[in-house]
């Protein structure tokens, strides 16, 4: 035995190239990253702390931003849609902040290696833990902007009923996706450097595309294809139970069947081509 082959017996690393173990290997990174959630939590304030340094306001600049957002364009387009402020402006500021978290967390997951190659070539970290990271952060900066949801129901008398309580499983759901799309762009996107423009192009697209300034009832019949949509799926799951009397069967069943379509292929490249992220970034 060749003392290379001696060194490495003795330390108990043995890599055979006939068997790489990738599915071993990235079920260990994944629930390694997991136990270390903290840690992801930790660098998402950090992430925060240095983005505001030397702001007045912080996150709750994106707040403001939101506000002047929903007053704006509630006043337009409660007008243009026939509609009155007490029914339009809560759906609005629901719309906004959850695609305001949905866009920010797509473009995120675009980064969420790329972002970390310092970290990724210099220490020994589950790959799973930049991308806990960004989705740590995104719900950070989204949970500053809840009190103006409290503050446009009060104003305009609308308060949600107990089907609020399905908000919690509707987040859920979100922040398992927003995991999965970081994992699968995060790979993708660490290969080829144009696809986040490509994304950010589509999300555009999306915006459009979805009830976001305009609510779904204007499609008239076309709106049992709305299902077909994802990111309405998502939001309507959060969104629904706030402002709509919860969100049907129907949609939670999209939902769920979307969520595990995210994860299973996100899981499928993360077996397949986790050995090479450290070679990509």
């Amino acid at each position: 035995m060749s003392s290379s082959a001696s060194t490495a017996a003795s330390s108990g690393y043995v890599r055979d190239a006939r068997d790489p173990r990738h599915l071993d290997r990235a079920v260990a990174d994944l629930l390694a990253g997991l136990r270390r959630w903290r840690l992801g939590a930790a660098l998402a304030r950090l992430d925060i702390r240095n983005r505001y340094r030397g702001s007045v306001l912080g996150p709750f600049w994106m707040t403001a931003s939101t506000a002047i957002m929903v007053v704006g364009i509630g006043l337009l387009y409660s007008t243009l849609f026939k509609l009155t402020l007490r029914e339009y402006l809560p759906f609005l500021a629901v719309s906004l902040l959850v695609w305001g978290t949905i866009n920010q967390i797509v473009a995120d997951a675009c980064q969420s290696f790329i972002s970390s190659e310092g970290v990724i070539r210099q220490m020994p970290l589950p790959y799973t833990v930049h991308v806990l990271r960004f989705v740590f952060r995104n719900a950070i900066i989204a949970a500053h902007s809840l009190p103006l949801i409290a503050v446009v129901m009060l104003a305009c008398g609308v308060l949600p009923g107990p089907e609020a309580i399905f908000v919690i499983p509707g987040l859920l759901l979100l922040a398992i996706n927003g995991f999965s799309v970081g994992l699968f762009l995060g790979m993708v996107c660490a290969r080829f450097r144009d696809i986040p423009q490509v994304v950010a192009s589509f999300m555009q697209f999306a915006f459009f595309l979805s009830p976001i300034l305009w609510k779904p009832e204007l499609l008239g019949e076309m709106q049992v294809l709305l299902p077909l949509n994802p990111i309405y799926v998502l939001m309507e799951t959060v969104r629904g139970p706030l402002v709509e009397g919860g969100a049907g069967l129907r949609i939670w069943a999209a939902a769920l069947f979307y969520t595990a379509a995210s994860c299973t292929i996100a899981l499928l490249f993360f077996v397949r081509f986790r050995s090479r992220i450290a070679f990509w970034v």
